[in-house]
């Protein structure tokens, strides 16, 4: 089963160097709203809506103290930027209220957030001056490559870790691989391993700016860095071979070519014609275009992350509640998320957008449903629409699902592309 991933795996011992099981030294771990109000002090971010222009307008100054190369920043160790943050559901039943859903576990929209805010923070921690107390750079999240699940149900009344550190630096760019545990008789057992990377900008947030280029120490950093590596050699080709710039593989036009005949509809036109214009739907299918659903959000202040811009881990809670909801809909029962990959932050959400989320099942298998939510922007003065995100989401449904069954070309684009991840989602685990 896909939920035996990381319950067998060992966690890198960099990441749990400091792990004990137990509940020992929980208390003084920092906790989530922690997190949140060190990041605000990092870049002197005002709580106040209305004082932010100021704030930003102080930020600027920073503009000096960027480094002019890499190689003018002291490289760091992995271990360095290693933290582990607490979420207290077990002992502080109050904050329980904001991660509980109606099946009583864990809302995984709240964890992308926290997950998002801790990413963050890992990689301030990495870029930290000793003598500056506030960064002059504004580190953002570019890309959410993959979150991996090895439990259906997050417990919402016990203790939840999360560990995390850099695993690999380009120049301007950092990548974090996270865990999550939660706490049973005890003992703290992986739920998920995430894997984000970072970008870091300049205090205006408009150009790249150098990051301190990371060491690693031990046979196991040294491949910890190169699956780094790795994952931007294969970020690299997936992009490259997309079927927005390439052709679909032999293999792939034969499953196209498959399924269109398998909609011909023959008794339209009587014995040996048929026509291409009629189709008709095989048993046990659903056309792609009946398995949509859409959703907009108005993006209000409170929505704001420190640089003033729409907090990336909102945009994953709402594009993640969307795409649970289009896979419950279409399944007819609960699903459980296996795996999120492949999210690419194209451009940043401004407070006072109209966000637009549209979720499509792009393809099916056995109990699986790959999900696709497109979220856009509209400006209402100059009326354009621009695409923010993409985001791809694996669920796994109780029961056998219908197949879905494209009917356009576009379609049978957005099912291969569906296909695709489904298959990297099903190698990993």
């Amino acid at each position: 089963s896909a939920y035996r991933l990381c319950t067998m795996r060992k966690l890198p011992s960099v990441l749990a160097r400091t792990l004990t099981s137990g509940t020992s030294g929980s208390s003084v771990l920092p906790d989530m709203s922690e997190v949140r109000s060190r990041l605000r002090d990092i870049v002197g971010a005002s709580t106040n809506w209305r004082d932010h222009v100021q704030a930003m307008q102080e930020r600027k100054a920073l503009h000096t103290l960027l480094a002019k190369r890499q190689e003018d920043l002291p490289p760091r160790r992995m271990k360095d930027s290693y933290l582990e943050v607490i979420l207290p559901l077990g002992s502080q039943p109050e904050i329980r209220e904001k991660y509980l859903n109606v099946h009583n576990s864990v809302r995984f929209g709240r964890i992308l957030e926290d997950l998002d805010s801790l990413g963050v923070l890992i990689c301030y921690t990495h870029t930290k001056q000793e003598m500056q107390p506030r960064s002059p750079l504004s580190i953002v999240t570019a890309l959410v490559d993959k979150i991996n699940l090895c439990k259906r149900i997050i417990y919402p009344d016990c203790d939840i870790k999360f560990t995390g550190s850099v695993s690999w630096v380009g120049r301007t760019s950092m990548e974090v691989k996270m865990h999550m545990l939660q706490l049973h008789d005890g003992d703290y057992s992986p739920v998920l391993d995430a894997t984000f990377v970072m970008v870091a900008r300049d205090p205006e947030n408009k150009r790249p700016a150098f990051v301190n280029p990371v060491v690693p120490e031990t046979p196991e950093e040294e491949e910890i860095f190169k699956q780094g590596e790795l994952n931007k050699l294969k970020r690299v080709d997936f992009s490259t071979a997309s079927l927005l710039k390439m052709a679909p593989t032999a293999e792939e036009r034969n499953i196209v070519h498959d399924i269109f005949l398998n909609t011909l509809d023959t008794r339209q036109e009587g014995e040996g014609t048929v026509s291409f214009r009629s189709r008709k739907l095989p048993p046990n299918s659903v056309w792609m275009e009946d398995a949509k659903l859409k959703g907009l959000q108005i993006c209000h202040p409170q929505e704001r992350n420190i640089f003033n811009r729409i907090f990336g881990g909102f945009l994953m809670r709402k594009a993640f509640e969307l795409g649970w909801a289009t896979a419950c809909s279409y399944g007819g029962s609960r699903p459980f998320i296996v795996s999120v990959d492949d999210i690419m932050f194209q451009r940043p959400v401004e407070v006072g957008s109209l966000l637009l989320l549209s979720g499509q099942v792009c393809y099916t298998e056995k109990n699986y449903i790959q999900v696709r939510v497109h979220s856009e922007v509209y400006d209402a003065d100059t009326r354009e629409h621009q695409t923010t995100n993409i985001f791809h989401f694996t669920f796994i449904s109780e029961n056998e699902v219908p197949r879905v069954v494209p009917k356009t070309y576009g379609e049978s684009m957005l099912y291969l592309d569906g296909k695709r991840h489904f298959a990297a989602v099903m190698r990993e685990i």
